[in-house]
This record gives structure tokens, C-alpha cells and sequence, in this order.
């Protein structure tokens, strides 16, 4: 900066391997830092937020390197592109903008856009579309008109001639979204007109002008710098040009390629130049995707030479190697200057100080790179950066980082929607929409911040919560509070019911559409009656009632209505759109960063993480409204634009005295693709280079970073061998198959006493024992009704059963016409058998027997008195009917254990005393399989009328008495281990396979049982 001033513009680039921000004040500081104010009376535009906390460190870092005990900083103007969700700082308003009109506020415009949308559709007469997606539409509407605000395009430029040229090759999709978007934007206009007001856009634009025409007119008596802004937007760019020729301003861009050849500069493209007056002005053949586009795009708008750019030389305490710089503008050359590489020599090509490192998957990745940071803070003073743009990968550093004590923030932050706050209001929210369904009322009501002011009120409401959580696993509930309040008094937690339902009442029972000013009300008084003051204190709850504020008073001023089944969507796409920024008290010298965050920052050692395609560069977000041949006659940049702007990140980073690379070979999805840039530097290397630039201490120590833990024995089939006392149980009847054909089931089940937690809200279609239960419960409840009323038919009781009891509404569109189908049917045979003489005489009756000293018990699902006075015993299944194979071998044995207990000992209901007791000689399945063309069908295990199958009659009870006494021999009063898996033939439950470890052993069993 010392140098005198020429005629022309004085514009300098700060190339990467200098350091941006320590290099830029490395030489502002010297000659602003005069007696008095000093730095004081220095304007800096910096392009965000983000940008003026990065220099703001970076002077307090060169004060203190200089020994400076005070320090007044320079004024800093944030005046990023809109659409990098950057913020014009409020230091241009003072401008004399009184003729300015003000802006118009975001949530508003966006909800009016909703309105005219519907009205346009409406007008068309197309159908309506949901609300979460013409909201969606709405605020990709928002966006379209910003980029074309941003880049002065005006809604009568989408009428032009090279517009309606370029849509003659288009797809009608296009043309449909183009019209739309030009009768939405121009009505959105005139509403802005009559209100006094322009969109944030052009306010800035004005802004822009306003400056640019006064700091001509009348240069200010202030140096102004603008430091770092890299946006290509046409009002910037003016502004831009004016502060570069005042007497005392100056333009510092970073990293722009000065040693590029004039080759491959041209190669770059048009950058906003036509070849002819009115010509395009952006190529089909333009490097969009090139790390220096858009700073030649800036430049021309600016209407500068890249010559007359000055490098900038002046370099910051973490400066790198010079010769990286060459070997950057290597790496990014365009295709055709790329031939170059081959006549490099490898002091060219080499990187320096830049390592590689490939991890098998993301979560190795991110232990990788947790063990470089803290490997990096060792060293008194050294700063290390992260920079990732996926937040996942980045969450995971964090929680690696926490092994060590060492506590990194995500400045990027998390979406608002993955905060605490955010989650409860979304499980609110989805209540709202689903209804009270019992998987998201037990997360609701468990939330951490959920009764949490008080430790001892917390620790009762989780214990009337647990209890309700138990009692609610198994398939899904019917909708609705009823079904909910009826599982809370079976699990003797009525009154902790009473209390939390009446917090979620007001979030039942929605009318199909509802205003949406109302619903926010009504979700945020129950956050607030769940969580108390919880749910608003930490930097979550304040930006989350932040967006509800705004989102309700605009929504309540434009009587925004939506579908209530939609709320819990649109405001998670609400909420995914707030950023949720850690407060300060991370670790001084770590930092973790997101792509837009990272700009300007420096380190010195800055990781780049998830280098894989669709990471970074992310894929480009194709514009769902103006075509690309659109774009390209308005004169507007496409989507490619961005991955250039990624290119240009990773080129900064690049310059830091050591970088490292970093990408994982699978994520969470599967197989991933190495980034396009890490191919260009594997390329650039060359094989002769690469494996000196590979990261190898680090893999190389990860499997050494936990405790190795001693080589274990493989794990034996197990055969529990449980004392005599302990072997000293009941046998029930379903119990038996499992005991003959994998005792270690048996033995989980009836000694350990351990049984199967089922999932909370199960799939009810696919569970049996669902069907089982309704079917079973229907065909008691019809038999004692028939004893009083002999004519009541089965298909209309059922029907009002189903109602009654509130099934699932799937499940009865599902499965209740093929139940009561073989229901009637199975009425018909009743009746039929009636006629012969057989009736039915007990249903659901539980029983019981001693043999051989063993209590033997078990339920009858019916018992019928046959013509010659034996008994009938009938099983109901909803499931696979046993075969008869199955029951010789001892696999199905419950009909002859319960025709046991009716012959050795009595069935008897508790609730009527009725007593049966007789000698059975037939036994049957009713199954709900399809037969004959219907639903319903009849089998027989033994051999009997037709039957050329099965076993004898007279051998059947013999045959499971023989079975009954075998086991009981052996297992219970025997001392025969509980071998696990005993006889691979058994086909029967598997719910104890991993507590049995099945996997571990099974291999090397079936390989002897081959071997031998």
C-alpha cells in the first residue's frame, strides 16, 4: 500500500499462499495506523459477517505480535451477495437515502408469493397443489427473483426477444414454470409498488448506486478498502470500480491468478463480455466451474484489465512456500492449458506441505481427522481450521474431538430443525399433522427438555413415561388419545395420563385446513406448557422463537392458511433454513468451518474434509424455474457457477503453510466418488510424486488409538447346564416344540425369564400375533353371545368389534374382509356340525395337568362336545398351519398337550366356574387360509375320515405323552444340557438368536456337521 498512487484504478490480489487476512492488515496497518484515531477512519467493505471476525482476529493477532497494548478497529461494511445468504451491513443507510424505499420483509414476501401462486394456478384452472409444496415453489420463486435482481434483470427482460428465442427449444415443464414465475414475479412487483416498498435486492442495488455516484461526485475525506469481495453482481461491481479510483481507496481481491497465461485466461470464457454489441454475454463454452471465473467475470464488469492488478507483498504470519502459488494455478488450469502439465518439472508440480489422507468410511474419517487437530495443538500457538461443507462429517469431528477434552464449535452451525428446541417443536408439530401416534408421543414426552427445570419432576414424569412406553410395545394403536388413554390404565399410569394429555389435547383433532398463524400459537404454547422457560433459553430456543415471532405475525397479516396434515413439513423446511450458531468458549486454536465461513479464515494447518463428489463441490441445484438457455440470454450465470466458487475455497485453503485432504472411500450411502479437485492434484502429482504427499503417520496409528483388547476364545455353541432347582418349572403347552427342538430357547424363555421387548408402534399388517389376538378375542366374544342369542351372526359382530376397538385403519382395509370372510365360513361349519350333532362348549379356556410331578398348563382356543361325547379340540390360526410331518417329529405338539390336560387334568374358566374335563378324540386348525376360492380352511393332524396322512387316532395322545414324558426326563427333572440350536430341523421362533450369539458359532458347527 505504500506504493504511489497512478492514474488508473489501484486494485491489488493477496495470492493464497500469503495468508488473505493476516497479509491484508500486514500491510493496512502500517499505513492507516497514524497518531490519534488511526485505524479508526478506515472504512473496510468485507463480503460478510464472517469476513469481519476473521479480520477482526487477525489485527488483534498482529497487535499483539507487535507488542500494541490498545487498538481502535476500522470500520467494517458487510456487503455480500444475497444470495450467499450474506447481509448488506447497515452502514450504507445513512447515505442520503431518504429517497430509497425501504425493503420489504422476507417472510412476508415469501407468504404472499404462496397466496399468488395459488391465485395464478386458480386462474389457470389447474388443480391446487399441497401447501408444503407451493410454499417450497413459493420460496424458489423468492430465490429466482433475487439472482435475477442481484444481476439487474427486470420482469419485462423475461419478454425479450432473446428470451422468447431461447424457449423455442425447450421443454414444455419449462415454458409452464417460466409463465408462471413471470406472472407471479410481475403481480409480486406491483403489490411491492403500491406498498412503497423493493425488494432486499434492489434496495441493495440502490444502495450501491447511491454510494458509487457520491464517493464520485465528492470522494470521502476516509480511506475506503474493500477487502476479499469476490461477488460478480453489476451494482457491486460499480461500486467496486468507484472505491478502486478514489484518492484514497483501494480493491484487494484474494487469489487472483496473476501468473496465468493469457491463453488461459481467454480460455476461461466470455465472463460477461459479448463478442458483439447485444451478443450473449456468457458462452455454452464458458469454465463456469473454474476457480478464477467469477473473479474475471468482476473484472470485467468493473471494466479493469487482470494487468493492471497489482499482487500484493505484504504477507501474514502463517504464509506458505511461495511455490505453491505455481503449483495451484497449475492444478486449475482450464482443459486445454492443462496440456502444460506434461512439460512441468516436478519442482512445479510438487505440493509442498499439502498431504493426502483416504479413510475406508466417514466414521474413520472423522476419528482421522480429530487425531491431526489434536496431534496439530501440541505445538504452543498453532492454529488448526477444518473445513468441510458436509455438517455430518463435521458433527462427527466434534464428538472425537470431546474425547480429548478438546472442544471444537461448528461455526457453519446446525440447522435449527436438529437443535434440541427444534426437535420438540417438530415432534409437536407432527403430532399436529399425524395425529397423537405412539412412537411420536413417547419421543414427545421423553425430549430431554421436556420437565427438565426440575431434576426430582423430570425423574417422575420419566417414570410414568417408561412404564406407558412399556405397555405401548407391540403394533401400532388405532389414532387418536382414546387407544393411548386405555394402554396408560392398563400399565396403571391413568393419573401421569391425565396430566400429559391434557398438555398434546390441543394439538388433536385439527380441521383439515387451519390458519397458520393459529397452528404456531398453538405449538408454541404446548413447547412452552412441556418445557417451561427450556424450551426458549439456550441460542436454539431464542432462534427458535426468533422464527416463530416472524413467522406468525406475517402469516397472521396475510391470513396465510394451510393444511394441517402439512404442518409438521413446512416447518421443518422452515426450520432447515435457520442456521443455529454456537455461542464462544470452543477451543482458541481450533476451528471447524463451513465452505462459506472459511473464506478469508487462516491457519497453519487447515483440513479439508469430505473431499468427495456431491460434498465439495456439492452438485449444482438446477433452477427449478428459468431454463439454463434462459439464463444464458438473460445475460445471468448458471448453476455450474457455484462449484467454481468451491474450487476457488479449496485454492485458498490450499495456500496455508500445511493442508491436508481428506475424503473417506464409503459413506452412510454406500461407495463414494474422490472429488474432482483431489483427481486434478492425484493428476497434477503425477506417480512419482504422489507417495510423498500421502498422509501415513495417522491411518497408520488409528488402530492403535483404543486399548487392544485381548484375542478371544471363539464363542462356543451354548449349552447352559442350570441346577436342579432352577430346571423346576411349568411346561406350557406352546412351550414344549421349543424345549424339544431348541432347548436354549426354552431355557431364555421359561428360566431366564426373558422375553422379547416388541418395537413401539409395529408394522401391524405383518404381525400375526396382531391378527391372532383380534380373531381369537371376535370368535369368545360371538360364542358366549350366541348362548343367549342363537342367531347372531358372525360378519356384522366382527364389523362392530373392529369399530369398537379402534383398529388401525390400514389393518381394516387390509385384513378385515379376508377376516371376516373365514369367519362366515367358519359360522357355516359350526352350524353344519351342529346338525351333526357336535356343538361348541367352551371357548378361550385355560387349563391345566400334572404329569410325571410337572405342572403342564395351557388355553383352549375352543372346546366342542362331540355326537358320541368325547371332546373336539379346535386351534385358531391367523398364521402357517403346522404340518403333519411337523407334529410326528415333535414340532407341534400343542392340540395333543391340551388334549392331555382335557383327559389327566380339567380346563376351567375363572370367570363362570365352568369346568371340562373328557377324552378327546379329535383335534383340528380353523386357519384363514384360502381354499376352494374362499377364506377359511379345515385340517386335521391326525389320520382320520379321507386322510392318508398323519397319525393314527388311537396313537395321537399316546404319541404326545411319550414326547411330554421325554422331555421332562431329560430337561426338567434330567440334568441334559439346553443345548442352543439342538435339532436344525426346528422351524420355529428366532427372537433369542442374538442372546444365544448365533452368528459366532453357527459357521464353525455347520462345518464339523459337513466335515463329519
Amino acid at each position: 500500500m505504500a506504493e504511489p498512487r497512478g492514474a488508473g484504478p489501484l486494485i491489488y490480489s493477496i495470492a493464497a499462499h500469503r495468508g488473505f487476512a493476516d497479509a491484508l492488515v500486514a500491510g493496512l496497518v502500517p499505513r492507516y495506523a497514524a497518531p490519534g484515531f488511526g485505524l479508526a477512519r478506515l472504512t473496510l467493505l468485507v463480503p460478510s459477517s464472517r469476513a469481519a471476525r476473521t479480520l477482526s482476529e487477525a489485527f488483534i493477532r498482529h497487535a499483539g505480535a507487535n507488542g500494541t497494548n490498545g487498538l481502535l478497529m476500522p470500520r467494517m461494511v458487510m456487503v455480500g451477495d444475497l444470495d450467499l445468504d450474506e447481509q448488506l451491513g447497515a452502514a450504507l443507510d445513512p447515505l442520503g437515502t431518504s429517497d430509497i424505499p425501504p425493503a420489504c420483509d422476507p417472510v412476508r414476501r415469501w407468504l404472499t408469493l404462496d397466496r399468488l401462486i395459488a391465485e395464478e394456478r386458480a386462474a389457470e384452472g389447474m388443480d391446487p397443489l399441497p401447501g408444503r409444496v407451493r410454499l417450497n415453489l413459493a420460496r424458489d420463486i423468492a430465490r429466482a427473483i433475487d439472482r435475477l435482481l442481484v444481476e439487474e434483470k427486470r420482469p419485462e427482460d423475461l419478454l425479450g426477444d432473446a428470451v422468447l428465442d431461447s424457449l423455442a427449444g425447450v421443454a414444455e415443464h419449462w415454458k409452464h414454470s417460466i409463465r408462471l414465475f413471470a406472472r407471479v414475479n410481475a403481480r409480486w412487483q406491483v403489490e411491492l409498488a403500491e406498498r412503497g416498498e423493493v425488494d432486499a435486492a434492489t434496495r441493495r442495488n440502490l444502495l450501491f448506486d447511491r454510494a458509487a455516484r457520491r464517493w464520485k461526485d465528492t470522494p470521502p475525506q476516509h480511506p475506503i478498502v474493500a477487502a476479499g469481495v469476490t461477488s460478480a453482481a453489476p451494482a457491486l461491481a460499480r461500486l467496486l470500480r468507484v472505491i478502486a479510483e478514489l484518492p484514497d481507496g483501494a480493491v484487494v481481491l484474494p487469489d487472483l491468478d496473476l501468473a496465468m497465461d493469457d491463453a488461459a485466461w481467454d480460455e476461461l470464457g466470455r465472463a460477461g463480455l459479448a463478442d458483439q454489441a447485444g451478443g450473449t454475454v456468457f458462452g455454452t463454452s464458458d469454465a463456469l466451474t473454474h476457480p478464477q471465473y467469477h473473479l474475471k467475470l468482476l473484472l470485467n464488469r468493473m471494466g479493469v484489465n487482470r494487468e493492471e492488478v497489482r499482487p500484493w507483498h505484504r504477507r501474514g504470519p502463517t504464509a506458505a512456500d511461495p511455490a505453491r502459488s505455481r503449483a495451484i494455478s497449475a492444478l486449475f488450469l482450464p482443459p486445454e492449458a492443462s496440456r502444460s502439465w506434461a512439460k512441468l518439472e516436478a519442482s512445479d508440480r510438487r505440493l509442498s506441505g499439502v498431504r493426502l489422507m483416504t479413510s475406508p468410511t466417514l466414521e474413520v474419517e472423522a476419528q482421522a481427522v480429530a487425531m491431526l487437530v489434536r496431534e496439530a495443538i501440541e505445538q504452543p500457538e498453532r492454529r488448526v481450521a477444518v473445513v468441510t461443507a458436509d455438517r455430518g462429517l463435521a458433527r462427527r469431528i466434534v464428538q472425537h474431538l470431546a474425547r480429548w477434552n478438546v472442544v471444537a464449535d461448528d461455526s457453519a452451525g446446525r440447522p435449527l430443525a436438529l437443535t434440541p428446541a427444534g426437535r420438540l417443536f417438530g415432534l409437536l408439530a407432527e403430532i399436529a399433522a399425524r395425529g397423537p401416534a405412539a412412537d411420536i408421543v413417547v419421543a414427545t414426552f421423553g425430549h430431554p427438555l421436556v420437565r427438565s427445570v426440575d431434576a426430582e419432576t423430570r425423574q417422575a414424569w420419566l417414570t410414568g413415561l417408561r412404564a406407558f412406553d412399556r405397555e405401548l410395545r407391540g403394533p401400532a394403536l388405532a389414532p387418536g388419545l382414546g387407544p393411548l388413554g386405555k394402554a396408560a390404565a392398563e400399565a396403571k399410569q391413568a393419573d401421569w395420563w391425565a396430566e400429559a394429555a391434557a398438555l398434546i389435547a390441543p394439538l388433536s383433532d385439527w380441521p383439515k385446513q387451519i390458519a397458520l398463524a393459529e397452528a404456531l400459537t398453538i405449538l408454541a404454547d404446548c413447547a412452552e406448557r412441556l418445557a417451561g422457560s427450556a424450551a426458549w433459553e439456550r441460542e436454539d430456543g431464542r432462534a427458535l422463537g426468533s422464527m416463530i415471532e416472524e413467522l406468525r405475525g406475517q402469516s397472521q397479516a396475510l391470513g396465510t392458511v394451510v393444511e394441517s396434515a402439512d404442518i409438521a413439513a413446512i416447518l421443518r423446511d422452515a426450520m432447515d433454513a435457520v442456521a443455529v450458531r454456537p455461542g464462544y468458549g470452543g477451543h482458541p486454536r481450533v476451528s471447524i468451518y463451513g465452505l462459506l465461513e472459511a473464506r478469508m479464515a487462516r491457519a497453519d494447518l487447515i483440513i479439508c474434509a469430505g473431499l468427495n463428489e456431491g460434498s465439495w463441490p456439492q452438485p449444482p441445484a438446477a433452477d427449478p424455474l428459468l431454463a439454463p438457455a434462459v439464463l444464458r440470454a438473460l445475460g445471468v450465470p448458471g448453476a455450474e457457477f457455484r462449484i467454481g466458487l468451491a474450487a476457488h475455497d479449496l485454492a485458498g485453503a490450499l495456500g496455508a503453510p500445511e493442508v491436508v485432504l481428506s475424503r473417506a472411500l464409503r459413506d452412510a450411502a454406500g461407495p463414494t466418488l474422490p472429488s474432482r479437485f483431489v483427481l486434478r492434484v492425484e493428476a497434477l502429482l503425477g506417480k512419482d510424486l504422489l507417495g510423498e504427499h500421502r498422509e501415513a503417520a495417522i491411518p497408520a496409528l488409528l488402530p492403535h488409538l483404543d486399548r487392544a483388547r485381548p484375542r478371544t476364545e471363539p464363542y462356543p455353541r451354548p449349552a447352559p447346564d442350570p441346577g436342579s432347582d432352577l430346571r423346576d418349572v411349568t411346561i406350557k403347552v406352546t412351550a414344549l416344540d421349543r424345549l424339544l427342538g431348541d432347548p436354549y430357547q426354552f431355557y431364555a424363555q421359561a428360566i431366564l425369564g426373558l422375553k422379547q421387548m416388541a418395537p413401539l408402534a409395529a408394522d401391524p399388517f405383518s404381525d400375526p400375533a396382531l391378527r391372532g389376538t383380534l380373531v381369537h378375542a371376535i370368535l369368545d366374544k360371538w360364542h358366549r353371545a350366541r348362548r343367549s342369542d342363537t342367531g347372531l351372526a358372525i360378519g356384522p359382530f366382527a364389523r362392530d368389534y373392529f369399530a369398537a376397538e379402534q383398529v388401525h385403519p390400514l389393518f381394516r382395509a387390509l385384513w378385515q374382509p379376508r377376516l371376516i370372510a373365514a369367519l362366515e365360513r367358519f359360522e357355516q361349519w359350526i352350524e353344519a356340525d351342529a346338525k351333526e350333532g357336535r356343538s361348541v362348549l367352551a371357548s378361550e379356556i385355560s387349563g391345566e395337568m400334572t404329569f410325571d410331578g410337572v405342572k403342564v398348563i395351557g388355553r383352549a382356543d375352543r372346546i366342542d362336545r362331540l355326537a358320541d361325547g368325547t371332546l373336539g379340540i379346535v386351534d385358531y390360526k391367523t398364521g402357517r398351519v403346522p404340518s403333519k410331518n411337523q407334529v410326528e417329529a415333535g414340532f407341534a405338539l400343542q392340540l395333543g398337550l391340551l388334549g392331555l390336560i382335557a383327559e389327566h387334568g380339567r380346563f376351567e374358566n375363572a370367570r363362570t366356574g365352568e369346568v371340562v374335563t373328557g377324552e378327546a378324540t379329535d383335534f383340528e386348525y380353523w386357519s384363514f387360509g384360502k381354499e376352494d376360492g374362499g377364506f377359511g380352511k379345515r385340517d386335521r393332524p391326525i389320520k382320520k375320515d379321507r386322510a392318508k396322512t398323519g397319525v393314527l387316532p388311537e396313537d395321537f395322545l399316546p404319541h404326545h405323552a411319550e414326547m411330554l414324558a421325554e422331555a421332562i426326563r431329560n430337561y426338567i427333572k434330567g440334568r441334559t444340557p439346553f443345548t442352543a440350536r439342538e435339532n436344525p430341523d426346528y422351524q420355529g421362533f428366532n427372537e433369542y438368536d442374538q442372546l444365544m450369539r448365533l452368528e459366532e458359532w453357527l459357521a464353525s458347527v455347520m462345518a464339523v456337521g459337513e466335515a463329519s
